[in-house]
């Protein structure tokens, strides 16, 4: 199992696609979604499952999770037993709408754990949120997946596909109609106790421009990276979700100057012609925290 790193990007990549899957483990992403979900034609889908868990095998410069198919299918609890050994990173479990259903995914994954020499908890669960039933109900989900015993939910997704489509949503590129629901993912994760979530896939591929700015939005509220479908936007979402030089310099100058100032009984100060108190030197240490994190990642 890769050691955990940034969370920027996470690439789909269709599970039953030997060579697309093979490129996709290459080129950069934080992590690849093999994806036995919506990439997999429902008559293949059990066949699938030896293509990903051979896939799994390759070499690889990214963590590798496997998307497998909703709870309520015929799908999920195959493609999990399936695929659960030493080689996998995580599980995304898609349409998460009932805490119940968190709790019958981390007990199946802790059973299998066990039962193949695997730390129980070791591999990540990531649920998306992507229907009006789970939206409806997602502080009660965000407060469930923190309080698994196991601990293996970290962080949620949200999916802006399936939302859209189930609310009967016009899904435009400056996604003005996903602001609430983006803002009430963040706030959920947040007051759990979770990491914060990854945003939504963008499935406009040809408007490069428009899906930087949902990037950079998707930053500014509060996401801390990206689901991805395409290789090309793989570099966008990384860039976009990795603080500005300038950004962990100014942090770095903010921690030392407030280490000096407390030191001398002080817990307000200005540092660069800005406010400092406490506040502000949490957001600091947390730029240098994920700063550290991406040039581990790089230097690994």
């Amino acid at each position: 199992m890769t050691a955990p790193g940034p969370n920027r990007s996470f690439l789909f990549a269709p599970g039953d696609h030997a060579r697309r899957v093979e490129k996709a483990l290459q080129l950069g992403a934080d992590a690849v979604i093999l994806d036995l979900e919506d990439a997999v034609a429902v008559s293949a889908k059990p066949a699938a499952r030896g293509a990903v868990v051979a896939a799994l095998a390759r070499p690889r410069s990214c963590r590798a999770h496997v998307r497998v198919n909703a709870f309520d299918t015929p799908f999920c609890f195959g493609d999990i037993d399936a695929v659960v050994g030493a080689r996998l990173d995580g599980i995304v479990l898609p349409k998460l709408e009932d805490p119940g259903q968190l709790l019958a995914v981390d007990w199946m994954l802790g059973a299998l754990e066990a039962a193949r020499g695997l730390s129980v908890g070791a591999i990540d669960l990531m649920p998306i949120v992507e229907t009006a039933r789970g939206l409806v109900g997602l502080r009660a989900l965000a407060t469930a997946a923190a309080a698994l015993p196991s601990g293996r939910v970290r962080r949620l997704a949200f999916g802006g596909g399936d939302y859209t489509t189930d609310l009967g949503l016009t899904w435009t590129l400056e996604e003005e109609e996903l602001l609430p629901v983006r803002s009430e993912i963040v706030l959920a994760s947040r007051a759990a106790g979770l990491e914060p979530p990854v945003d939504t896939v963008f499935t406009a591929l040809r408007e490069a421009e428009a899906f930087a700015r949902s990037c950079h939005r998707g930053a500014a509220l509060g996401f801390q990276g990206r689901m991805c479908i395409h290789p090309d936007q793989v570099p966008v979402a990384n860039a976009a979700y990795t603080p500005p030089e300038a950004e962990v310099a100014r942090a770095r100058r903010v921690v030392a100057a407030f280490a000096e100032a407390e030191a001398q009984g002080l817990a307000s100060i200005q540092v660069d012609g800005a406010f400092v108190d406490y506040p502000i030197v949490q957001r600091a240490q947390r730029i240098l925290a994920l700063a550290a994190r991406i040039a581990a990642a790089r230097s690994g």
